[in-house]
């Protein structure tokens, strides 16, 4: 238990440069919210339900995070500050980092399967502050999503989803597949910041060019008729 306890706020440390002792991290919101989740999560599949209630709303007074007794918690989650929110049917693999301000919300169970209305997080998976993840989507494995970013569908392995609703970035997945970065995404390591803006309008001239070459498609079925008609008359 000791030897779990220590492994996982070590695995904090490596994630957050703040803190300089496991003892600080002890001390952390999230690793109180998370504790007490496991109990009040202990309580649920008992369907002791209002207790694991009670627990629940203890939790969320001291940390302000609200974190579902049925939510589904994997190992080493790392939630840095609070006011987060995690519905009942979320399921959080092992490694992932939220940061303030998350929720995993839920819609209508009746638009995707039954009985599932929040998201599934794979692992490694990291959400940036204020990002809101919503419905029974799935973010997979070492996917980045950036904050305030609003998302409504699947996030492919390893992509990195920014915007509202969420996009995903001219980043490769493939060429993402990194060791965890402290507070999120250094730009320079994927953008040269000189060239940015050139590629950037490269890539609306081409979508512009796109759009030029449909409307002429679409234009060439009346020019045709109204040749013919001209030659009718005539």
């Amino acid at each position: 238990m000791f030897r779990e306890l220590g492994a996982y706020l070590d695995s904090i440390k490596v994630r957050d440069p703040a803190p300089r002792s496991r003892w600080e991290v002890l001390l952390y919101p999230g690793v109180l919210a998370i504790g007490l989740h496991r109990l009040a999560h202990w309580l649920f599949k008992g369907e002791l339900y209002f207790f694991a209630r009670l627990i629940n709303h203890i939790s969320r007074f001291f940390t302000a995070i609200d974190i579902h007794p049925g939510a589904k918690i994997g190992r080493h989650l790392f939630i840095d500050h609070g006011f987060t929110v995690i519905g009942e049917t979320a399921e959080i693999g092992d490694n992932v980092t939220i940061y303030q301000c998350v929720t995993l919300g839920g819609t209508n169970p009746t638009n995707g399967v039954g009985g599932k209305r929040h998201p599934t997080i794979e692992d490694d998976a990291i959400l940036g502050s204020g990002a809101q993840v919503l419905g029974p989507i799935t973010v997979g494995k070492r996917a980045r999503v950036g904050a305030n970013a609003v998302v409504t569908q699947d996030v492919p392995e390893g992509a990195t989803m920014v915007g509202v609703r969420a996009r995903p970035t001219l980043v490769e997945a493939k060429d993402y597949q990194k060791d965890f970065v402290p507070y999120g995404t250094p730009c320079s390591e994927i953008f040269d910041q000189s060239t940015q803006k050139l590629e950037i309008l490269q890539c609306e001239m081409e979508q512009l060019q796109k759009r030029i070459a449909a409307f002429a498609d679409e234009r060439k079925p009346d020019d045709k008729k109204t040749a013919t008609k001209g030659r009718d008359r005539a």
